[in-house]
């Protein structure tokens, strides 16, 4: 797998993921950096031309370094759950196919503390490149499972006692309705599309976003942003009391 830019590399070199490295032949203290992260690591460092670093990562935005980096291995959904630090908190995907929104969800479900991502394995965007980079690093981080079916999987979620709830424009119940400091996995679907039928109706309940603007709806990211820091709050509030 092949990612671009700093911290995209960066968090990887923290994760201890890179198996080599390119980087720009004019390299900035930034760049400088990473090249002394990797040595010390005894990864191969390749003074490349602007040119090859472009060819390497497909006209992104590479800032001037592009690593080769070890896939993370999937993990089943159930190492999810039982692997979680407190109360589980999961993030599901359903048929999200823009690398930019799925490294953005990625970005977030890390800053939220998410015990991790579920994604089907087909009708997917990969998770280089644009992702990578759009996700800061946290591709690095974020324990992802893959798998073939999400409505079964909603199915398996309950089964082990985790709240489902599905964003979905259309539901009259408001986010903030919703007790999210239960064991929560939060479904989102593809921009214009949204969940399929079969997910909706897998789902525990079906929240909205209220909108009181002249658009009415959101980029995917930015609503699983909203109520994921929704989660924390209701969590810390429950803590307290």
């Amino acid at each position: 797998m092949r990612i671009y830019g700093i911290n995209p590399v960066v968090e990887a070199l923290r994760a201890k993921r890179v198996t080599a490295i390119r980087v720009s032949a004019r390299a900035d203290d930034r760049l400088t950096s990473i090249v002394k992260m990797a040595e010390q690591q005894g990864i191969p460092v390749r003074r490349a031309p602007g040119d090859e670093l472009a060819r390497f990562s497909r006209g992104g935005a590479h800032q001037g370094v592009v690593a080769d980096v070890d896939e993370a291995g999937s993990v089943s959904v159930e190492e999810l759950v039982a692997g979680a630090a407190g109360v589980p908190l999961i993030v599901v995907l359903d048929q999200i196919e823009d690398p930019h929104n799925v490294g953005a969800i990625l970005r977030t479900a890390d800053a939220a503390g998410c015990d991790g991502v579920v994604r089907q394995s087909r009708h997917a965007a990969r998770l280089d490149g644009a992702a990578a980079k759009a996700s800061a690093g946290a591709v690095a981080h974020v324990k992802i499972a893959e798998v073939v079916n999400i409505a079964r999987v909603l199915e398996g979620l309950k089964a082990v006692g985790v709240w489902t709830v599905g964003l979905a424009g259309d539901a009259p119940k408001s986010y903030v309705g919703v007790d999210l400091s239960l064991p929560t996995a939060l479904v989102v679907g593809a921009e214009g599309t949204g969940l399929r039928r079969l997910v909706r109706e897998r789902c525990d309940v079906l929240a909205s976003i209220p909108m009181h603007g002249h658009v009415q709806s959101l980029n995917v990211s930015v609503a699983a942003g909203i109520v994921l820091f929704e989660a924390l709050r209701q969590r810390r509030l429950k803590r307290v009391e």
